[in-house]
């Protein structure tokens, strides 16, 4: 949805100010950190020198971006819940539904801050040093701190009078203390409290505290330490690639709020626009385009929606297949460079494939070359049905303006070049992945402020960099608990467990793939892709290299089902932001996608049964 004003010229005076306005400065200036560090040390290397301590720097200006812009999307109300029952519910009934999710939501998040202060206890009994004498805990206190906010925001947010914001404070504190006092043996707790917490899910609970939540009870009722959960997410949010997920998403911002849409339209417009279906292939080219750097999030529909739409309308496509075209677009990029999910999937599934001695090592260079050519498919057969559906008699159709497209190229020319220095940087074999990146962000910084000048550097900036690490934070909370999740699950052995399972039922590698994408389609029908990735991969991997399945091409099948998430309810993003932008109905929104949900699935079958697809150009690259 739209961004809530962040920088409101009638922000509320006092502590309450002075909060917001301190926590913005703090979030641009860790995002600021993690985009200047890796730059100095590429201009410094060639110097045989560099900075003391950059990397675990960079790694801990990560963990700070992680929590504090969680706390941001809390401040919001933004938390990405995965219930679309409070659209539904009216009157008492929802302000009800509201309390009580809120108040389950903030007891777990007391529950992280209180296993993430017995974690910060031991590494000051245990100190270590980061860089300077600085040690590592007063860092990783922005933990504590940082559930802290998020749990306190909401509560406030449960209710809009203060007496439901005591009822709800009320609420959580019997959370809270009924488990801490362990009147019941917590074995016997296990089940109510999971009860309890898909009830707070349904009604309207975010999804970190879901997954969080089922993290903590079941490491409970074991009689495992819950300050696994913190570790878990401390260990991968200071994971040394993972500072490339806020710096590619920091780009993208950059695009976003910049001119770059009104460019990048004119351009394909220009190349593509004069033939039949062109505005159909304008969509699915320039989507794919902003969705690369923008991470599937769905800034591409806010950012594009008013643009397109009226190009569609305008050549006469009729009003459901161009809402269903756009809705459908708002996620074509996920499996194109720089994509956040390619990257994530990477970073989780590398650990295990090394562990379990897969031929193929997952990395992320693999993952964008990988996601190439399964990308250009599934962008291809987009703009196919765009042309298949559109309208056959356009009237006196217009030639191609080679003057305007010389013309719309250069006036775009720089934006053009951002994926040319992303992965140029990348490929380059100078400059790690985190230093690319960062070379991507500052790009995409110079491009839009001083070289186009669309964005202001003291006022549109920071604001920019805010709503970046809001969103970085709030996907960053989901994937740190959802390891603590996971790490319940190895301590059960379940990923074993599967795997003999699997091996002992299921004797085609054919037949696990299709089980595997009913999986991954029911997947993502409940649940976004991030939370998809931590949970999901670490069960799947092992399995699919049980069957003999690259480990890249397993990722960009898993990925490519998880497109299809962005356009099925409940939790499809792209039909709620569809809805939001276009003030359309929901069922509206999702009957305009059936036909693409259908081709883009065929495209998906594809992708899954002919692995040189994928695997062609990481062989390639070797």
């Amino acid at each position: 949805m739209e961004t809530p004003g962040l920088t409101q010229a009638n922000a509320p005076a006092g502590w309450r100010g002075w909060l917001r306005q301190s926590e913005n400065l703090l979030i641009v200036f860790c995002l600021g950190a993690l985009m200047v560090l890796p730059l100095l040390e590429v201009l410094l290397r060639p110097f045989k020198t560099g900075i003391s301590g950059s990397i675990p720097f960079v790694q801990h200006f990560t963990l700070f971006v992680g929590m504090l812009g969680g706390a941001l999307a809390a401040r919001e109300g933004r938390l990405l819940a995965i219930s679309t029952l409070s659209h539904f519910l009216r009157g008492w009934p929802k302000a009800a539904a509201r309390l009580f999710s809120h108040a389950a939501g903030a007891g777990v998040t007391v529950y992280l801050l209180l296993a993430s202060v017995h974690f910060l206890r031991t590494e000051i009994e245990n100190p270590r040093v980061l860089a300077y004498g600085i040690p590592v805990w007063a860092m990783q206190i922005v933990l504590p701190v940082g559930f802290g906010l998020v749990a306190a925001r909401l509560i406030w947010h449960a209710s809009v009078c203060w007496w439901g914001r005591w009822g709800a404070l009320g609420l959580a504190s019997f959370f809270v203390l009924a488990g801490l006092q362990q009147v019941i043996a917590p074995e016997n707790l296990v089940v109510p409290a999971l009860i309890l917490l898909l009830l707070a899910t349904i009604l309207g609970a975010p999804v970190f505290t879901m997954i969080g939540g089922a993290a903590l009870i079941l490491l409970w009722g074991a009689g495992f330490p819950i300050a696994s959960v913190p570790l878990k997410h401390y260990s991968l949010v200071t994971n040394a690639t993972l500072p490339t997920i806020p710096l590619f998403t920091l780009a993208g911002y950059f695009l976003a709020e910049g001119g770059a849409s009104r460019r990048l339209v004119r351009v394909f417009q220009a190349l593509f626009g004069t033939v039949r279906g062109g505005p159909a292939v304008v969509t699915a080219l320039v989507c794919a385009f902003f969705t690369s750097f923008t991470g599937a999030s769905g800034v591409t529909i806010l950012a594009l929606g008013g643009l397109l739409m009226p190009v569609l309308l305008a050549a006469r496509y009729s009003e459901r297949n161009a809402l269903g075209l756009l809705t459908s677009a708002g996620s074509l990029g996920l499996l194109f460079p720089p994509c956040l999910p390619l990257i994530f999937y990477a970073i989780v599934a590398s650990n295990i494939s090394v562990n379990m001695g897969a031929a193929t090592e997952v990395t992320i260079q693999k993952m964008f070359l990988g996601g190439i050519v399964p990308g250009v498919l599934l962008v291809g057969l987009t703009a196919w049905w765009g042309i298949r559906v559109g309208p056959r008699a356009e009237g006196e159709r217009r030639r191609f303006d080679a003057v305007e497209a010389r013309r719309a190229v250069w006036a775009a020319k720089w934006e053009l070049l951002l994926p040319v220095v992303a992965l140029g940087s990348l490929f380059s074999g100078k400059a790690t992945p985190v230093e690319a990146a960062a070379i991507t962000a500052f790009y995409a910084f110079a491009v839009e402020t001083w070289v186009y000048r669309d964005l202001k550097l003291f006022r549109d900036v920071p604001r920019v960099m805010t709503e970046c690490g809001l969103l970085v934070g709030g996907v960053l909370l989901i994937l740190g608990v959802a390891m603590g999740f996971t790490n319940y699950l190895v301590i059960e052995q379940v990923p074993d467990r599967l795997v003999e399972w699997s091996t002992a039922n299921i004797h085609s590698t054919w037949m696990f793939l299709l089980m595997l994408n009913v999986l991954l389609l029911l997947v993502g029908c409940i649940m976004d892709v991030y939370s998809a990735i931590a949970v999901v991969v670490p069960l799947i991997v092992p399995i699919g290299l049980q069957f003999g399945v690259d480990p890249v091409h397993l990722g960009i099948i898993f990925l490519a089902n998880l497109e299809l998430g962005y356009l099925t309810p409940p939790v499809g993003m792209n039909l709620f932001l569809s809805s939001y932008r276009f003030n359309k109905p929901m069922p509206e929104v999702a009957r305009s996608v059936l036909p693409m949900l259908l081709v883009l699935f065929i495209g998906v079958l594809l992708i899954t049964y002919i692995p040189a697809l994928t695997t062609t150009l990481p062989k390639l690259s070797r």
